[in-house]
C-alpha cells in the first residue's frame, strides 16, 4: 500500500511539474549552452586555469533550465462531416464542441472540462481515444505559446507627461515651437484630401478595448469585436490595480479615436469603424490565433496585430499549423476576394539583441511588418533588425525622446504609448485612408502601394541601398517611413497589379558543413520558371528561404542572401542569447530586399559561424538542405499597355483650343487640390477615329463613337459622364464623384466651387455641402472659413493648423454654423438620459439602464443609471450567477466582476465561492477538480485542513487528490 505524500513532497511535486512563475513558458523546449559544451567532453581536455572551470560552472549554474511545455484542456480536431458529426464525436468522447476555428472549414475547437486546465504533460484517460475515431482525420491538443505585447518597458529615466491634447501629437503636425518637428508621415496632408478612413473596418488583436471610451465609443464597431478569451462578443478588457489589460485601447486610439470632442486625440482614421478581438488575456494557444486572424473576414478589412513571440533574443517561434491556414484563407478570402490585410509590430527584442527573422509573424509574406524610429530619426534602442520590415513610423525612444498620446483605460489619456506596439496600428490607420481612396486594391496592392511611397527622409541607418529595381531599402527601416498623402495619391489612380506566381526550386540535398569562422557559400540557379506560365516569376516581391540547419549553437550563426542583381538581404545576425541546438528545422526566412528585381539568374545563400568562447569550435554545423521560393509577378507590375496606350492617345488627340493652366492657391480659401481649366469633349476627328479604334470590347462606360482601348479612358465619348481634361486624361464614370456636380447636358462632371464637397452648380451659393475644415453656413449654402456673426461654431473642438503656403485651414470634419453639433449635423443639445437620433433628427431616450448612451439599445450605455451595476457590456439590477458586485479603481459606478474560475457563484475576489461548477467540489471556499483517492491519511489530512494549504492555489489538486474523499 502506497504511502500519503508529505508536505515537503508535495512541494517538491510542485517545483518539478510547474515552470516558475516569473518565467515566461516559450513553446520549444530549449537545452543551455553548457549542456551543449559538455557534449564534447570525449575530446581531450587542454589545460584550463581553473578561474575559467569556476566561471565556468558558474555560467553553468545561472543558465535557465528548459522551459516545458504547458498543455491545456482544449483541442483542435479536424473532421470532415460537419457540424454534426462533430458535435456527435465530442460527447462521445466527453468533449464540448466550441464550434468551427475561425474560417477554416472542417476545423471544430474541443474542450474537455474532466481535463486539468494546465498541466505540464499530456493526460491520458478515456478522451484520448478520439484519436482513434475513423471520423477524424486530425487532432491536437493545444500547447500555451507565450506572447509578449511589443510596447516598450519604462525606462527608470523616464519623466512621465499627461498632457493628451491635440498639440502634443508632434508625429502628425508641427504645432510646438519649442521642439525641432518632423511629420514626414503626411497624414494632414491625407486629410487635406478629404480622406478619414470612412466606410474602413479595423480590428486590434489584442487584450481588448474598452468599447465605451469617450474617444472610441462614437466609432466602436460591435461586428468588428469578439472574446475569444471569454467566448463572447464583448471585447472589453479585464481591469485590475496593475491596468495589465491597457494595450489594446492604446492600439486603437492610434487608429480611430474620434475627432471633435473635446477628449484626448484625434485617430489617423478618425471616421473609420474599430473593433477589438480580445485574445491575449488567457492562453494562446494555434486554436486561439486562428479563431482571432478568421472573425469576419468579409467584413473586417484590416487586423492590427502588435504582439508575437518572446523578444528575448533565443526564441523561434510562428504561427502553428491552423494560424498558418487562417492567414492564408484571409487573404484568398478576406474582403469578398481582395484579400485581408494583416499589419504586424517588428519587435522590441534590440537590447537582446533579438532578430525579427526569427519570429514567424513578421516574416509571413502575408503580414505588413513595421518599423519603428524616434522625433529624430534614430535608431530606438528596442528596435529589431531583419529583411522583412517593409515600412517604418514614428515611436518612442530614449527616456527624452518623445512617446505616443493616445487612449488609455478607465476613459483616460496618456502620452506614454511606447514601442513597435505604436507603429503597427499607425500603418494600419493611414492604410484605412487609403482604402477609403480606392476600396477595390487587394492585400499585395496595399504592400506594392508601401514599397513605391515610403521614403527614407531623415532615417539614420548605414545599410541604406538601393536594389536593382531603384528601390532604397534598410533593414532597420524597409523601405522607410510611411508618407499617408502619397499612399492615398497612388491609391486613387493605382491599377491592380497581376497575379501573383510562386517558383520554387530545392537545393540538392548534399550535406555541407559549416566551418568556424569561415564563410560556406552555395548557390541556386534560377530561371523564374519561364518554362511555366502559370509559375512564371519575372519580376520579384517577397523571396522566401527555407533551411534545414543542424548546429551546436544556433546563435553563432549568421545568414545573408545575395540576388542575381547583387542586393544582399541579411536573413540572420549573431543572436548572444541563443544558447539552442535546435538549429533550424525548416524555417523559413524572408527579405522585401528584392523587390522590383529580375528573378533569373543565380542565387548565393551565405552562412557563416563565429563560435562563442563557451561552445567547442570542433563540433561543426551542417547545412542539410535549403530550397529558394520566389513570390512575383510574370510581367511588370506597374508598365501595363493600356496606360502607355493612354498616354500616347492624349498627345495625339489635338486640344480644342483652350490655354490649359495651374492657378496657385489663393490665399482666401483652403484649397485643398490643385484645379485644373476643364476642356469640352466632344470624341475625336474622324481622320484619327479609324486609326484609333479598339478591335476588341469597350467598357461598359463607353458610348456610340469606340475606344482604343477596354478601359474606361480608352472611351472616345461617354454614356453617362466625363470626368477630367486632356491634360490629367479622362475618363467615363457612372457618377461623378466628390467635388463635382453632374452636367446632364454636356455630359460632364464639372467643378465645384472652391471648398465645396457637393454642389448643385459652379456658383459659390450653390453649395450643399463642404470639404473637410470648411463651416457650412445653411442660410446661404456657402463655405465658409468662420461663421458669420450670431452664429456659433465650437472653436474648442476644433484645431487650426498651417498649410505650407502659409493658409490655416481646418483639419476636423466639416463644422456646421449652428448652436449645437453632432457630429456633421446640427441638433439641439440633448439632456442626461437622451442621445440625439441622427436618422429620426431629434433627442430619444436612453435605455432605461443608462444614464448616459451613445443609442436606444441596453448594449449601448456610457455610464449606467442608478441602482444598476455595469456586467460586460450592459447594465443590469443585479448580478447574475458566476459574478459579484465590486468597485473597480477610475469608475464612479460598481461593476459585476467575474468571480474565480470553477465558481458558479461567490461573495467576491479570491477563495470565496459560495457554489462549484459541475466537476468540481467546494472545499474551503475554492471549486477543485473531483477526484477518487483510497489512500487518504486522517492525520496528514488533519495537517492539510489545519494549515488551510487547499486555499493555496499551488496545492489545490494535492490535496483534492489526498483528502477529498476523506470529507476534509
Amino acid at each position: 500500500m502506497s504511502r500519503p505524500a508529505t508536505i515537503s513532497q508535495l512541494a517538491a511535486l510542485s517545483r518539478a511539474t510547474l515552470p516558475p512563475p516569473s518565467l515566461p513558458v516559450p513553446r520549444t523546449p530549449r537545452r543551455s549552452a553548457a549542456r551543449t559544451f559538455t557534449m564534447s567532453a570525449s575530446a581531450p581536455a587542454p589545460t584550463t586555469p581553473l578561474g575559467f572551470v569556476l566561471a565556468l560552472s558558474t555560467f553553468a549554474l545561472c543558465q535557465p533550465s528548459p522551459a516545458r511545455s504547458v498543455f491545456t484542456n482544449h483541442w483542435a480536431v479536424r473532421i470532415p462531416g460537419g457540424r454534426g458529426d462533430a458535435d456527435r464525436v465530442a460527447l462521445r468522447y466527453g468533449y464540448r464542441n466550441l464550434g468551427q476555428i475561425g474560417g477554416l472549414e472542417n476545423h471544430y475547437h474541443f474542450h474537455h472540462s474532466r481535463v486539468v486546465r494546465r498541466s505540464a504533460f499530456a493526460i491520458k484517460g478515456s478522451h484520448s481515444f478520439i484519436h482513434m475515431d475513423p471520423k477524424v482525420e486530425w487532432v491536437q491538443q493545444q500547447v500555451v505559446k507565450s506572447r509578449v505585447k511589443r510596447h516598450a518597458r519604462n525606462d527608470p529615466n523616464f519623466i512621465h507627461f499627461n498632457d493628451p491634447k491635440w498639440s502634443n501629437m508632434w508625429y502628425i503636425h508641427c504645432g510646438d515651437k519649442n521642439n525641432r518637428c518632423r511629420s514626414e508621415m503626411n497624414i494632414l496632408s491625407a486629410w487635406q484630401r478629404g480622406y478619414s478612413g470612412r466606410n474602413v473596418v479595423i480590428t486590434i488583436l489584442d487584450d481588448g478595448i474598452e468599447r465605451n471610451h469617450p474617444d472610441l465609443a462614437q466609432n466602436f464597431d460591435q461586428l468588428a469585436s469578439y472574446d475569444v478569451n471569454g467566448n463572447d462578443h464583448d471585447p472589453t478588457p479585464r481591469y485590475d490595480s496593475s491596468n495589465e489589460n491597457k494595450h489594446g485601447t492604446r492600439c486603437a486610439g492610434e487608429v480611430a479615436a474620434v475627432a471633435n470632442n473635446s477628449h484626448c486625440i484625434v485617430g489617423i482614421a478618425f471616421n473609420a469603424r474599430i473593433g477589438g478581438i480580445r485574445m491575449l488575456d488567457g492562453d494562446v494557444t494555434d486554436v486561439v490565433e486562428a479563431k482571432s486572424l478568421g472573425i469576419r473576414p468579409d467584413y473586417i478589412d484590416i487586423y492590427s496585430a502588435s504582439w508575437g513571440p518572446d523578444d528575448d533574443g533565443k526564441t523561434v517561434d510562428g504561427p502553428g499549423p491552423l494560424a498558418k491556414q487562417a492567414f492564408e484563407v484571409g487573404i484568398k478570402k478576406g474582403r469578398k476576394g481582395l484579400g485581408s490585410i494583416f499589419v504586424w509590430a517588428s519587435g522590441n527584442g534590440g537590447r537582446q539583441g533579438d532578430h525579427c527573422s526569427c519570429d514567424g509573424y513578421t516574416n509571413s509574406i502575408y503580414t505588413i511588418s513595421v518599423s519603428s524610429t524616434t522625433e529624430n530619426g534614430n535608431k530606438p534602442w528596442y528596435l529589431e533588425v531583419c529583411s522583412s520590415t517593409l515600412a517604418t513610423t514614428y515611436s518612442s525612444g530614449e527616456f527624452y525622446d518623445r512617446k505616443i498620446v493616445t487612449t488609455d483605460l478607465h476613459q483616460r489619456c496618456t502620452d506614454g504609448h511606447t514601442g513597435t506596439s505604436v507603429s503597427a496600428p499607425m500603418v494600419a490607420g493611414v492604410i484605412a485612408l487609403t482604402l477609403e481612396a480606392n476600396p477595390l486594391i487587394t492585400w499585395r496592392d496595399v504592400q506594392h502601394l508601401l514599397v513605391k511611397t515610403s521614403r527614407p527622409v531623415h532615417l539614420k541607418a548605414s545599410d541604406w541601398k538601393t536594389n536593382a529595381a531603384g528601390h532604397r531599402v534598410s533593414h532597420l527601416y524597409g523601405f522607410g517611413m510611411v508618407d499617408a498623402e502619397a499612399m492615398v495619391v497612388e491609391a486613387k489612380k493605382w491599377r491592380s497589379v497581376p497575379a501573383q506566381h510562386t517558383c520554387t526550386k530545392i537545393s540538392d540535398r548534399r550535406t555541407r558543413y559549416i566551418r568556424a569562422e569561415q564563410s560556406l557559400n552555395t548557390t541556386i540557379t534560377s530561371t523564374g520558371c519561364r518554362d511555366n506560365p502559370e509559375q512564371q516569376v519575372a519580376y520579384l516581391e517577397h523571396v522566401v528561404v527555407r533551411v534545414l540547419v543542424v548546429h551546436p549553437r544556433r546563435g553563432d550563426l549568421e545568414i545573408s542572401l545575395i540576388s542575381p542583381s547583387g542586393t544582399r538581404s541579411q536573413l540572420l545576425a549573431k543572436r548572444l542569447f541563443d544558447y539552442s541546438n535546435e538549429g533550424f528545422r525548416n524555417w523559413e526566412f524572408m527579405t522585401v530586399h528584392c523587390w522590383g528585381e529580375r528573378a533569373e539568374g543565380q542565387w548565393t545563400l551565405e552562412i557563416s559561424d563565429s563560435p562563442s568562447q563557451l561552445r567547442n569550435p570542433e563540433v561543426l554545423g551542417k547545412l542539410k538542405e535549403w530550397t529558394l521560393i520566389l513570390y512575383g509577378t510574370s510581367e511588370h507590375p506597374y508598365h501595363s499597355h493600356g496606360s502607355q496606350h493612354s498616354r500616347t492617345r492624349m498627345l495625339e488627340i489635338p486640344s480644342p483650343g483652350k490655354e490649359l493652366r495651374n492657378p496657385a492657391p489663393s490665399p482666401s480659401a483652403p484649397e485643398l487640390e490643385e484645379e485644373e481649366e476643364e476642356e469640352e469633349y466632344n470624341g475625336v476627328p474622324n481622320s484619327l477615329s479609324t486609326l484609333l479604334t479598339h478591335s476588341g470590347p469597350c467598357h461598359h462606360e463607353c458610348g456610340d463613337q469606340g475606344c482604343d482601348g477596354p478601359d474606361a479612358d480608352h472611351c472616345l465619348n461617354c454614356i453617362h459622364f466625363s470626368l477630367g481634361n486632356l491634360k490629367t486624361g479622362r475618363t467615363c464614370v457612372s457618377h461623378c464623384p466628390l467635388g463635382y456636380f453632374e452636367d446632364s447636358g454636356a455630359r460632364r462632371c464639372r467643378r465645384c466651387h472652391r471648398g465645396c464637397e457637393k454642389c448643385v452648380g459652379q456658383g459659390v451659393s450653390e453649395c450643399r455641402s463642404c470639404r473637410r475644415g470648411l463651416y457650412f453656413y445653411a442660410g446661404e449654402n456657402t463655405c465658409l472659413e468662420s461663421c458669420p456673426g450670431g452664429f456659433y461654431a465650437d472653436e474648442s473642438r476644433s484645431q487650426q493648423v498651417k498649410a505650407p503656403w502659409g493658409v490655416k485651414f481646418q483639419v476636423l470634419p466639416e463644422i456646421l454654423c449652428c448652436q449645437f453639433l453632432a457630429g456633421m449635423t446640427c441638433v439641439p443639445e440633448c439632456a442626461n438620459g437622451t442621445f440625439f437620433h441622427l436618422e429620426e433628427m431629434k433627442c430619444s431616450p436612453c435605455h432605461h439602464s443608462c444614464s448616459s448612451c451613445t443609442g436606444p439599445g441596453k448594449e449601448e450605455c456610457i455610464q449606467c443609471a442608478r441602482d444598476f451595476l455595469q456586467q460586460e457590456w450592459r447594465c443590469v439590477p443585479e448580478c447574475s450567477l458566476g459574478y459579484y458586485a465590486g468597485e473597480v479603481a477610475g469608475f464612479i459606478q460598481r461593476m459585476c466582476r467575474k468571480c474565480e474560475e470553477n465558481c458558479l457563484n461567490c461573495e467576491g475576489p479570491g477563495t470565496t465561492c459560495t457554489k462549484c461548477k459541475e466537476g468540481y467540489n467546494l472545499v474551503s471556499r475554492t471549486c477543485i477538480l473531483n477526484a477518487t483517492c483510497n489512500n487518504a491519511d486522517e492525520v496528514f489530512c488533519e495537517m492539510v485542513k489545519s494549515n488551510r494549504l487547499c486555499e493555496k492555489k499551488l496545492f489545490r489538486q494535492f490535496c483534492c487528490r489526498t483528502c477529498l474523499m476523506a470529507g476534509l
